[in-house]
């Protein structure tokens, strides 16, 4: 099958922490091809933007115009837009395709506090937000998009459903520049636009803050992540939590570069994303051991990464590829178990079962923040289908310095 092609109308990040550069990193991990009308050339870096130099509106709508008219376009990433005669421009362009899924980041200003759209552009996103499927602003832009004060959440709700029944738009409210130790993130959208799906007007999602400065390109990442889902056919809601883990993940693994806001590490979210809902992916084994520390010893000298350690029954450990092997002290020994992990377990399982496959243990929650499922091969192999996201290889008990 093709990739799924992805259309990212943004500007260009000379730093390579966001927008474009962020745009293509984020859509190649996710397996999708991504093609580009670039607005804007910034000279920045982690520490701010020196100079902007937006592109004429006929050049970026020359290059929309051209991919889409030879390659095709599966869903749409719109991020910084340069001018409001370019907002006006591509907002017509894409109301002559109903269907499909635009994912608009109102870029305003970025990490390092630059401003990146005037007022008049600004006033060009609602334009935008009538033909997108949903509109993703941090808590700053919701602001600025509704004209009136965020001062606490019911202000934010009234905010938000404003906006939704004003432009027709699903909204993603990102929470991270609240204060407080967890991120909460808001998608509102429209009753009738939630009925069909058995989805709520209203889902949060919310996580523990992730400590540090490599935070340039979040937004970037995630609209992009969320376009390259909604090209796959997941539903609204089912594309956010699955972007949403990639870049928690870009973020647990990111360098340290640069003076300031860094950025993430899109190339290193290798195996913890199911791109598939339907075929599971091996990506994690875990084997007996006699004695924890002579295994410690045994696979740190092949090269392999510890990144967990419990007391004295229990370590895992990383691969350069990101598969991950654990090893688990059990008397007598037991056999290996090899965990498949899928995209959505609750669609597996039941697809699984109907091509007359018995499990041994249905989908449960485990303390460990996998979601597990078992059976064997008519070997009797042990077989797990699990999801874990994060949790498999950047638990809250990972070693701090693997």
């Amino acid at each position: 099958m093709n990739p799924p092609r992805i259309l990212i109308v943004a500007g260009s990040d000379s730093g390579g922490g966001a927008g474009i550069q962020a745009d293509i990193k984020t859509a190649t991990m996710l397996g999708c091809h991504a093609m580009t009308a670039i607005t804007a050339i910034t000279a920045q870096n982690t520490l701010g933007v020196d100079a902007v130099h937006p592109i004429p509106t006929d050049m970026v709508m020359a290059q929309v115009d051209c991919v889409i008219r030879d390659i095709g376009v599966d869903a749409v990433k719109i991020g910084m837009i340069g001018s409001a005669r370019t907002a006006a421009a591509l907002a017509e362009r894409l109301a002559e395709m109903p269907g499909l899924p635009i994912v608009f980041d109102p870029v305003m200003i970025a990490t390092s506090g630059a401003t990146l759209a005037d007022d008049a552009t600004i006033a060009a996103f609602e334009r935008l937000m009538r033909i997108a499927t949903v509109t993703t602003p941090n808590l700053p832009e919701l602001k600025a998009l509704s004209g009136m004060s965020i001062v606490d959440k019911a202000a934010q709700r009234t905010a938000a459903r404003s906006l939704v029944q004003r432009r027709g738009s699903a909204l993603l409210v990102k929470g991270g520049h609240a204060k407080g130790r967890q991120v909460t993130d808001r998608l509102f959208q429209q009753f009738a636009i939630a009925a069909p799906g058995g989805s709520a007007p209203e889902i949060e999602w919310t996580d523990p803050r992730i400590d540090g400065d490599s935070t340039h390109g979040t937004g970037c990442t995630l609209s992009s992540a969320i376009a390259c889902e909604l090209a796959k056919d997941w539903t609204l809601p089912e594309a956010i939590g699955r972007a949403r883990r990639f870049v928690r993940i870009a973020m647990q693994d990111a360098a340290d570069l640069g003076q300031g806001h860094g950025p993430m590490a899109q190339q290193a979210v290798r195996l913890d994303l199911n791109q598939s809902r339907w075929s599971p992916m091996l990506n994690h084994v875990t084997v007996p051991a006699k004695a924890l520390s002579e295994s410690e010893h045994f696979y740190r000298l092949l090269g392999l990464r510890q990144i967990v350690r419990s007391e004295d029954r229990y370590a895992r450990f990383e691969t350069e590829g990101g598969a991950t092997l654990s090893i688990e002290v059990e008397q007598p020994l037991a056999a290996p178990v090899v965990y498949l992990e899928c995209g959505d377990l609750d669609v597996t399982v039941p697809y699984l079962k109907a091509q007359g496959l018995t499990f041994t243990q249905e989908p449960i929650e485990q303390k460990w923040g996998w979601r597990e499922a078992r059976l064997v091969d008519p070997a009797g192999n042990a077989i797990c289908l699990y999801q874990a996201g994060e949790m498999r290889r950047f638990p809250p008990w990972r070693i701090a310095d693997a």
